[in-house]
């Protein structure tokens, strides 16, 4: 068999389509245990009551999935990576545009994933050996990203995620959930009432963002599916059901453990004892599965406009630059920026999805690899999207929410997320019935 490392943007033959349901459902179960999932639980709370959180966690996971795992489909269907899927909607050099903003964003996170790896790995070689040396951990966890990078989606199921990483995750999560509920009345967790200034309906917008954020990278992955259904239903419910629990774990720790740091998040279970430290250990092999999506779908994303540049190279390149800015980026600072570049990719969804259904819910070769140019109607609705959800939700650096609150957006209590996703898809699909695909 080819190695699927180096299968770059061609569509994946259906000898290489070799992931199933269960397959990409451990993938994608794995993607959703993340340490940023679980402080992002804490920001529900405690403007809501936990009732309140859960019920907003529900909502917002089941839409936000349901997006991620059509993304996901029509990967499947295209059998190519993101980036070049995008190629249909807006054009061979209008795809270049979003490329660049995924590299960027991929590189980015890659760079706060390895971060958050070495401060547990920190965290717990402190409470073993009463040292930290954050520093190596990083260069060691920027190492086995660039590893499990190199092995490619299909290897890195099969050898990692089935073998060694589900094993991980299970006893994480159960730990988790133990430590988060013990010694905490579940009754006066529950009974708490929220303090208000956060509706439920802004807390489902929140999930839905942070879902949707993995939309640019779905079809790295499921481009290598069996079929569509698989890489629907796997995509959908392993990141629904692993993301939703740590959601929930999260609005819990704020009132049992009064968390909401992620860096202290470590600290804390390291100096629980024996059962904690292994628990933080399965907790830092957790999250090396982001770290991996990240460096991989860069390089994956880049080879859209570089496509004679190896794969390998790319991912080298990019380990390279995730581990040093890992060293010495103060991500704090830089964390809205990477917010902000999200909020480019609900909109461009809409337009990728309305366009799919206008070609009759299928992508041909020629669709991507032979389209025009440029499609500027389509580029026009993608843009007009981030316009809808930077007015109604501005996000980003100071200086730009500053800018953006001059013009007095309105206080809807909807967020951004579904207004800016469904403008841009009845635009895009406008666009695409009147031309006929064609402009």
């Amino acid at each position: 068999m080819e190695r699927t490392p180096a299968w770059g943007i061609e569509p994946v033959p259906e000898r290489l389509r070799v992931l199933g349901f269960l397959d990409l459902g451990l993938l994608w179960g794995n993607l959703g245990v993340s340490l940023l999932v679980l402080v992002a639980g804490t920001y529900l709370v405690p403007a809501l009551s936990l009732p309140e959180a859960f019920l907003a966690i529900l909502i917002g996971s089941l839409i936000g999935n349901t997006m991620l795992a059509l993304a996901g489909l029509i990967g499947a269907d295209g059998r190519v990576p993101a980036m070049v899927l995008l190629r249909a909607p807006l054009g061979r050099r209008g795809s270049w545009g979003p490329t660049v903003l995924n590299a960027v964003q991929c590189i980015g996170w890659s760079i706060f994933e390895l971060l958050i790896i070495a401060t547990a790995a920190a965290a717990l070689s402190d409470e073993l050996f009463g040292f930290r040396a954050q520093w190596a951990w990083t260069l060691v966890f920027g190492a086995v990203a660039l590893v499990l990078a190199l092995l490619g989606p299909v290897d890195f199921v099969r050898r990692f995620v089935r073998k060694f990483a589900v094993w991980a995750v299970l006893a994480s999560l159960l730990y988790l959930t133990w430590w988060a509920l013990d010694g905490a009345s579940v009754g006066d967790l529950f009974d708490r009432r929220g303090e208000g200034g956060f509706s439920v309906l802004e807390g489902v917008d929140l999930v839905v963002a942070i879902t949707v954020s993995w939309i640019p990278l779905a079809a790295d992955y499921t481009r290598f599916a069996r079929n569509r259904r698989s890489a629907f239903w796997g995509t959908g419910l392993g990141y629904l059901v692993a993301s939703a629990w740590l959601w929930g774990l999260g609005a819990i720790l704020f009132f049992s453990r009064d968390l909401t740091d992620i860096t202290a998040l470590p600290a804390a279970i390291a100096a629980g004892g024996i059962a904690a430290t292994l628990a933080l250990a399965a907790v830092t092999v957790d999250e090396t599965d982001e770290a991996f999506a990240n460096v991989y779908s860069a390089a994956v994303s880049v080879q859209n406009v570089a496509p004679r540049v190896p794969q390998r190279i790319l991912i080298g390149i990019v380990a390279a630059v995730a581990t040093l800015g890992a060293l010495t980026i103060d991500f704090l600072a830089y964390e809205t920026f990477l917010i902000l570049l999200g909020s480019f990719f609900v909109p461009l969804f809409g337009v990728l999805l309305a366009d799919w259904l206008v070609a009759g819910r299928h992508y041909r070769e020629s669709d991507i690899f032979e389209g025009p140019e440029v499609r500027p109607g389509m580029i026009a609705a993608w843009i007009s999207g981030f316009v809808l959800y930077q007015w109604l939700h501005p996000v980003g650096p100071s200086w730009w929410t500053d800018a953006l609150e001059r013009l007095g957006p309105p206080d809807l209590g909807i967020g951004a997320t579904l207004p800016s996703f469904w403008l841009a898809f009845a635009l895009a699909a406008a666009v695409a019935a009147l031309s006929h695909r064609r402009v």
